[in-house]
């Protein structure tokens, strides 16, 4: 899930991580990331976290790739935007042998498989809770020069759960149901 820190951060936790996730993904154990996870997920096969253009905070439309793996993962929303909700500063890059799967007009690598795994930079997975929550660590998070059009404050982001939550609902739940499949043997 995501955190606050950076995989880049010398903290003593990140290295065996990074080595569980590789022996997952040796052993053909489906790994899934979201936001810091996706970032650990990158770094762990041979990607790089780096500092994103714009810090992205809030409600944001991604656009799905077009084609057979994106088709695969995204369902009807390959080729099409679709909700997502964002909270980093920073990005990934693809691991060798990934696929694209999403994009933002401020982040290109939103999300990427690799076989059965998914590492995602967005979040799919918010509840209201988690929202209320994160938003009261916006003004940490948020430190920036100027008006973003990538960062939402705490009124906004709330203001649109209801309108945003069950479109990024149908994406979380045709995400999750291709990554589940990955766990049967």
């Amino acid at each position: 899930m995501g955190g606050p820190m950076s995989v880049n951060d010398p903290l003593p936790w990140i290295a065996p991580v990074c080595s569980l996730i590789r022996w997952a993904v040796a052993e053909g154990v489906p790994v899934i990331g979201h936001c810091l996870g996706g970032q650990l997920m990158s770094k762990a096969l041979g990607g790089a976290v780096t500092k994103n253009p714009l810090k992205e905070i809030g409600w944001g439309s991604v656009v799905g790739t077009a084609g057979e793996i994106a088709t695969r993962w995204l369902g009807a929303f390959a080729g099409k935007s679709a909700m997502a909700f964002h909270w980093h500063g920073e990005t990934f890059s693809l691991p060798d042998g990934a696929s694209h799967l999403l994009a933002s007009a401020h982040c290109n690598n939103q999300m990427f498989a690799l076989g059965p795994h998914l590492g995602m930079q967005c979040h799919v997975e918010m509840t209201p809770e988690m929202i209320a929550t994160w938003c009261r660590q916006w003004a940490d998070e948020a430190l920036v020069d100027g008006d973003l059009p990538s960062v939402q404050n705490p009124e906004q982001m709330q203001a649109q759960i209801a309108g945003r939550l069950p479109e990024m609902r149908q994406l979380s739940e045709q995400l999750y149901s291709v990554w589940i499949k990955g766990l049967k043997r």
